[in-house]
């Protein structure tokens, strides 16, 4: 085990884990808000992303290739974050929600100002 890589492996997981159930629950909480019907969820994490939970997803596939890295496996065990990554930015998770959130009052407006997937601070 190489004590570094594995550290932060176990760091990236945690950040990973952070966003995805932290963003998960903000959202749960929102949508069971009745007075947010219609609104676009842009509090807590979604401030800083559109899709918290799917960074935090790829993020913990990255932590978890690192700690394997660390234990030895193949580098080429890089295809599974890889992929996961892809899919998630370009196939599955991000595409068909802006698809679908695209025409919601107020979406063009939070796309402009927050990014897409990678947490940073808002446009002004």
């Amino acid at each position: 085990v190489i004590p570094v890589v594995y550290a932060l492996g176990l760091f990236v997981f945690a950040v990973g884990f952070f966003f995805e159930s932290v963003g998960d629950a903000q959202l749960k909480a929102f949508i069971k808000n009745p007075l947010n019907k219609g609104k676009i969820m842009t509090q807590g994490l979604w401030r800083y992303t559109r899709h918290p939970n799917y960074f935090g997803e790829a993020t913990m596939w990255w932590g978890i290739f690192l700690i394997a890295l660390s234990g030895g496996v193949s580098p080429l065990a890089i295809i599974s974050p890889i992929t996961i990554t892809v899919l998630l930015l370009f196939v599955s998770g991000v595409p068909l929600l802006e698809k679908d959130m695209k025409n919601r009052p107020g979406y063009a407006e939070y796309a402009k100002k927050t990014s897409i997937f990678l947490p940073w601070f808002p446009k002004k």
